[in-house]
């Protein structure tokens, strides 16, 4: 199927995790959790098919794909001011008039004319992948109130595929550069009483019988970001026992600004050692995470928020890769006499 015959604009209600390779892994995943029957806020993709129908001559015009192959043994600072070059060229192209009424008709509809904020975030085809997560590499933008601030965004985010870390990756993993694209999911904005993530697998001990969460006030960026401690709680799948609750002092929230974007704000003296999400609502999101683990038949790593009514939505599911990998790892073969494997890893050797 040729570019022009792809759609650049995807609903979540018309895409699921089949779709990984015109939606990216974040887009793929949204639509498969609506269509599994879980809450998220409503949006819709960018397609790699937009991507392309924006960047097709401007990759030509860079050579992309030869100047990144030249990188791979290149000092950090080369790397840098190639890959820096390369997202400002992507930023100052403009959109074909096509592509742009596509992108603003799917906005307009999403937002009510504007009325909604949205988040817009990257979702690369081997993002959130077994064999690789893109997570974190490329670009997120939340709360962005008018037109021009979306296109913007957009923009940006297919200039994330050109990060100096994200490119790295890339050629640390062999990634084939020609088959790389940007999607980017647009989605309606949460209004967040609290935010978190949860893991269906410890991310200390790999143990796939506890869910661990973790919560914090306002948007979850400032756990994402990492720069306040949140509230930690486990979880045993079986019984629903809260087996370990750790409250932090929560010093910092991200709250949406006026004017777009987030902001920063100290967290009321009476709520920074105050338990963010109340024990039923622990126990609601759990089963929401039990629900998600069983539909994809793997270990998930989940962003949520609860909104100002306490309606629990999820934001994004990808697979756990930590563990995974460690489990995916070549376990040593049998050797002819067990002392052959302490002669091994001792560093001797054995003698005939």
């Amino acid at each position: 199927m040729t570019t022009a015959m792809q759609p650049t604009v995807a609903w979540f209600k018309d895409v699921d995790i089949r779709a990984v390779a015109s939606v990216g892994g974040k887009g793929a995943s949204l639509g498969e959790l609506r269509r599994a029957g879980i809450t998220i806020p409503d949006g819709f993709v960018l397609t790699t098919a937009a991507f392309r129908d924006f960047i097709g001559e401007l990759r030509q015009q860079l050579d992309t794909e030869s100047r990144i192959a030249a990188l791979k043994n290149s000092d950090t600072a080369t790397l840098n001011d190639c890959c820096a070059g390369i997202r400002e060229a992507v930023v100052q192209q403009p959109c074909s008039a096509g592509l742009q009424q596509a992108i603003c008709g799917a906005y307009q509809e999403l937002s009510d004319g504007g009325k909604h904020a949205v988040a817009v975030r990257s979702s690369a085809t081997s993002e959130d992948s077994a064999e690789a997560s893109f997570a974190g590499l490329q670009d997120t933008y939340l709360w962005v109130r008018d037109e021009q601030a979306m296109l913007e965004a957009v923009k940006k985010c297919w200039a994330s595929l050109y990060n100096a870390e994200s490119v790295s990756y890339r050629l640390r993993l062999g990634v084939v550069e020609a088959q790389l694209a940007m999607a980017v999911v647009i989605q309606r904005m949460v209004n967040s009483r609290c935010s978190g993530v949860m893991f269906t697998r410890s991310p200390t001990t790999g143990d796939r019988s506890v869910i661990t969460l973790e919560a914090s006030w306002g948007l979850g960026s400032s756990i994402v970001s990492g720069e306040v401690t949140p509230d930690r709680f486990v979880i045993n799948k079986i019984t629903g026992e809260i087996t370990r609750r750790d409250i932090a002092d929560k010093q910092i929230e991200h709250v949406p600004a006026e004017t777009g974007g987030v902001l920063e704000q100290p967290v009321a003296g009476h709520l920074r050692q105050q338990q963010c999400v109340s024990d039923a609502e622990i126990h609601a999101l759990a089963t929401i995470a039990r629900e998600v683990e069983r539909h994809y038949g793997k270990p998930q790593d989940i962003e949520w928020a609860l909104d100002q009514d306490g309606n629990v939505l999820l934001l994004q599911s990808r697979p756990e890769t930590v563990w995974a990998a460690k489990d995916a790892a070549p376990v040593a073969k049998p050797a002819a006499r067990p002392f052959d494997h302490i002669f091994k890893v001792m560093g001797g050797q054995r003698k005939a």
